[in-house]
């Protein structure tokens, strides 16, 4: 875990950015010894975002099942697939 104080971000800006863009790791900013923020690549961040957004769409999905929503079984998908390819 990489720890700096907020001094670092205004006087070392490059070498943070650097860090950040090399690690891919989040870097926490504290401000006279506390938490204060936390400084990322912006791939990391885009990764991070993506990776959120995958697993809201697996507990959507999760959800749905156990409210009763409609499951369908491996053959099921494939014969579905298969016909729309077949018809479409």
């Amino acid at each position: 875990m990489n720890i700096r104080p907020s001094t670092s971000l205004r006087n070392e800006y490059l070498q943070i950015s650097a860090l950040a863009k090399s690690t891919g790791e989040p870097i926490f900013i504290t401000n006279k010894g506390e938490a204060d923020g936390v400084f990322m690549s912006v791939e990391a961040f885009e990764q991070r975002e993506k990776m959120l957004a995958h697993r809201a769409s697996i507990l959507e999905a999760e959800l749905a099942r156990l409210s009763g929503g409609p499951t369908y079984s491996i053959e099921d998908v494939r014969s579905r697939l298969k016909e729309k390819y077949r018809n479409g």
